[in-house]
């Protein structure tokens, strides 16, 4: 469990131990997916869960990959177009892919957690999202509001207060914004223009329609960002007062996402730079009152995430950090990852090709890996590090010390940097530490650094920090 021992913010050491890694939304990560692995693998883990004596609740995740514009940062999977009849298109195979898998999944259809992703999910008309949401209730069963946790993420640019009022009605309870920065001349930078009073426009919104939980996104790193803008932007933000802050480290990687080549080399910060962004950020929130749930994310002590991580039920999975640990992530639509039992699988990530997989009534997984008992010991590991900073080495079912004899040298290299402490059979990260735990995390990864399906040249770690 973790005691939340807070941050000590060392920018020689950071400097020095930063590397390209993992962000461990999944262990195995998603290069190490396989094309070997099909649908009819996904299906059968199905199958066997559906027939265990327990099942776990469902967590849903959609994907919506349209935008009308281009973020010159964003390297999500997305498609730039203001042609909506695309959209039209898309749901009609959204919608065959949805009734595959509740047909899959039989009478075993509680849903506890929804989460709309994108793109843009708001790029969906009021009538489009209002019919995608009665059609899933009519294929999964639903938890109370009062015990569910139905999210989506909106561009402010593209709704009104009406629209996020009807947002509410159709089920949402927890909205998440993407703002990036509040200046100007950074907005302008990355293709980006969104005025304040917009932004603040569509928080006033979701308060007043009863959105339990409001989330705001930030990145440290983009282009013309000095420490005196984001200081500017943050004190803007604490004034707004989201229940949820992630802040996110923009990884410039122009070899791979061509958007990003719109952005000039000259105008981003220095590494030097970027570190004081974060420590200003994590000092200004911290001070503001948010606890710092560890790598992006601060929440309000009494939001849920606070109080999960507080009693070690916080989890960490594609969307970042989470309160519902306890169930199988079903993925659907383009590009899609999924998370049952002991498998991940992924769907095709070409609109085209995801099409033609459902024409033929199949679903559209085209890679993933099956975890054999070494992986979900590992997974275990890395996922109680990335959310609790400590681990209980007794709880792992097997000896630490032989099991990780490998790994130990590491960790004790690392407890000498004063990263973590190792005693009494629990592995504790340091307020030092804290900031690096990706790399403590990497220690137990047995893929990493060893050859990989997908090439180097196509897939490429952010820095750890």
């Amino acid at each position: 469990m973790n005691t939340n021992p807070g941050v000590e913010f060392d920018p020689e050491l950071i400097a020095r131990m930063s590397q390209q890694g993992p962000r461990y939304t999944s262990y195995p990560t998603a290069d190490r997916f396989t094309e070997g692995f099909g649908a009819n693998d996904y299906a059968q883990a199905v199958r066997r869960l559906a027939g265990s004596a327990t099942r776990r609740p469902l967590s849903l995740y959609i994907h919506i990959p349209f935008c009308e514009s281009l973020c010159y940062y964003c390297a999500c999977n997305k498609i730039i177009t203001t042609n909506h009849d695309k959209a039209v298109k898309y749901l009609e195979y959204l919608k065959r892919e949805l009734d595959m898998q509740a047909a899959l999944f039989g009478d075993w259809r509680n849903v506890e957690q929804l989460h709309f992703g994108g793109g843009t999910p708001t790029y969906l008309t009021d009538a489009q999202m209002g019919d995608l949401m009665d059609f899933l209730r009519s294929r999964f069963d639903f938890a109370s509001d009062a015990d569910g946790e139905y999210s989506i993420e909106i561009d402010p640019r593209t709704v009104s207060p009406e629209r996020i009022r009807s947002l509410r009605r159709q089920g949402f309870n927890r909205l998440s914004l993407g703002v990036q920065d509040f200046d100007p001349d950074v907005q302008a930078a990355v293709n980006r223009i969104q005025p304040e009073s917009m932004t603040l426009d569509a928080i006033g919104a979701a308060r007043e329609a009863g959105f339990r939980s409001i989330s705001i996104d930030l990145i440290y790193g983009l282009p013309l960002q000095t420490v005196d803008t984001m200081r500017a932007t943050l004190e803007k933000v604490v004034s707004a007062a989201p229940d949820r802050i992630s802040i996110y480290n923009y990884a410039h990687m122009p070899q791979l996402f061509k958007s990003q080549r719109l952005i000039k080399d000259e105008d981003l910060p220095s590494p030097a730079v970027k570190l004081e962004l974060l420590g200003l950020c994590i000092e200004r929130l911290t001070a503001a009152g948010y606890v710092y749930i560890g790598m992006d994310h601060f929440a309000r002590p009494d939001d849920e995430l606070a109080l999960a991580q507080t009693t070690g039920q916080l989890h960490r999975n594609f969307q970042g950090y989470s309160t519902h640990a306890e169930t199988e992530m079903v993925a659907c639509g383009v590009s899609a990852i999924s998370s049952v039992g002991n498998i991940y699988s992924q769907n095709e990530k070409s609109l085209e090709r995801y099409y033609g997989h459902l024409d033929r009534g199949e679903l559209p997984v085209i890679r993933g890996i099956a975890l054999d008992a070494d992986d979900e010991v590992r997974r275990q590991v890395i996922q109680r590090l990335m959310c609790d900073f400590a681990l209980d080495e007794k709880a792992l079912g097997v000896e630490f010390d032989a099991y990780f004899g490998t790994e130990l040298d590491k960790l004790r290299q690392f407890e000498q940097d004063g990263l973590l402490a190792l005693k009494d059979g629990a592995l504790q990260i340091t307020a030092r530490g804290r900031l690096l735990i990706r790399n403590v995390c990497m220690v137990f990864d047995k893929y990493f650094g060893k050859a990989r399906e997908v090439p180097l040249q196509r897939m490429r770690y952010s820095r750890t920090i």
